[in-house]
């Protein structure tokens, strides 16, 4: 599989590229120009089907002009110790619980994948790569987990003074770890705005090796197209109607992932969204992306740091922008509608629900006669592990889920008692010196 540029159809590079120099130096994101048709592949699967064997079958999909079978399916098996899980909830909803990694945060799934086949590019190619990334918290938590033990990358991962969690004293560079945490004199604005600066200077990333491990990177994004087949494999025997995945927006990588997964040939009858200011409903009920108003070539380049998936989404339609409309429903929610949701899925089902997926499961109840028409049925997809939202819980229906080990590790706070950094010249030194 070739990738291009969201803003130029005209030059393609491999995969290879694409992870590497994950920012297209014309402003755009990295997506498949070309896809595979898995529908032979994806009809044999069933729920005896591994997460991992699936993942191997579509990186070798993906990338099986560069990498043989035997890789990709090596790549996959290192990335997926886990899976997610598949609840049936009743004859309609199921849920895909994405919270079944090793921090509980929907992101070890990207993460562990992005990180094993970058291990093993570098590794062929004799190369190190650093990851370069700000976060409020989680990441870093995964990434640290991720990197032990890793021989050829490396993280500097900048936070708020005082964020810092989930990490072991053996996680840091200076005591030979992979992940060099930077603190930073200000707020969160403020981190990303010296790690903007870092991406702009194109010689300077390219001459540190430096990439990023958010949905940017093409390398992240794409095992997300995983979970839809999987979760077919477990619902192909029971039921006959439509398909419907419901989810929180997020920045929209999961409905993109989604689109991908379609792309495949894999059966699906589209996304139920809350609506956002940005992916929204027209007068007549219809999906609309107000992005499309302005043309590429007017746009500000995509941020490697924060990203939004909106122009990936909207290429996924660029060929056909009324198709949008039947796979693409987003729905206006209110405060109270979505708490509403929270106690029903507590009190019908026994799920303790965060705000995104009770914004997930509104939205499939506001279009439910729709669902119900065919005999479809709904997954809603509840990413991070309930207790990680106590507080909300707390709120909408009393208690809270017990906190595992694992999500209790994830979240420890950490005192590193070194002096934060106050300009972008103290972050361009530290990237320099973990490169040497």
């Amino acid at each position: 599989m070739r990738f291009a540029s969201t803003r130029n159809k005209n030059e393609t590079v491999g995969f290879t590229q694409a992870v590497l120099d994950c920012m297209p130096r014309d402003g755009g994101y990295y997506v498949p120009a070309d896809t595979e048709d898995l529908r032979r592949w994806i009809l044999y699967t069933d729920e005896k089907t591994t997460f991992a064997s699936i993942a191997g079958a579509l990186t070798s999909a993906f990338i099986h002009d560069e990498f043989s079978p035997i890789i990709c399916e090596t790549i996959a098996t290192k990335a997926f110790p886990f899976e997610p899980v598949v609840r049936c909830l009743d004859d309609t909803y199921y849920m895909l619980e994405l919270f079944h990694g090793p921090t509980g945060y929907h992101r070890d799934f990207g993460i562990s994948f992005l990180v094993s086949c970058l291990e093993t590019i570098l590794q062929m190619q004799d190369s190190s790569a650093v990851f370069l990334s700000v976060t409020r918290a989680e990441l870093g938590s995964v990434l640290a987990h991720e990197l032990r033990d890793k021989k050829r990358i490396k993280a500097v991962v900048v936070y708020p003074k005082g964020t810092v969690q989930g990490m072991q004293d053996s996680d840091f560079v200076w005591n030979g770890g992979n992940i060099y945490p930077v603190e930073i004199d200000g707020t969160e604005a403020d981190c990303h705005a010296f790690v903007r600066r870092i991406f702009a200077e194109h010689d300077f990333v390219a001459a540190n090796r430096l990439t990023v491990a958010n949905t940017a990177n093409i390398g992240r994004l794409l095992p997300q197209a995983f979970f839809y087949p999987f979760a077919f494999s477990r619902l192909k025997n029971r039921t006959a109607g439509d398909i419907y995945y419901a989810l929180a927006p997020g920045n929209y990588s999961n409905i993109v992932a989604g689109l991908y997964s379609w792309q495949f040939a894999l059966p699906l009858n589209g996304f139920l969204t809350p609506a956002t200011d940005a992916l929204s409903v027209d007068p007549l009920g219809n999906c609309q992306l107000l992005d499309s108003l302005v043309p590429l070539n007017q746009r500000q380049p995509a941020d490697p740091i924060d990203p939004s998936n909106l122009e990936r989404l909207e290429d996924v339609f660029s060929a056909n922008k009324l198709m949008m409309r039947n796979f693409v429903y987003p729905v206006n929610l209110s405060d109270d509608m979505v708490e509403r949701a929270a106690k029903d899925l507590f009190m019908k089902y026994h799920v303790y629900a965060d705000r995104h997926t009770a914004r997930a499961y509104a939205a499939a109840k506001a279009h439910e006669d729709m669902v119900r028409e065919d005999a479809g049925a709904v997954v809603l997809i509840a990413r991070d592990h309930p207790s990680l939202s106590a507080d909300y819980i707390r709120h909408t229906i009393g208690e809270v889920p017990e906190t595992p080990d694992n999500i209790r590790a994830a979240v420890r706070p950490v005192i590193l008692g070194r002096p934060a950094i106050k300009t972008v010249e103290e972050l361009r030194s530290i990237i320099i010196n973990i490169n040497k």
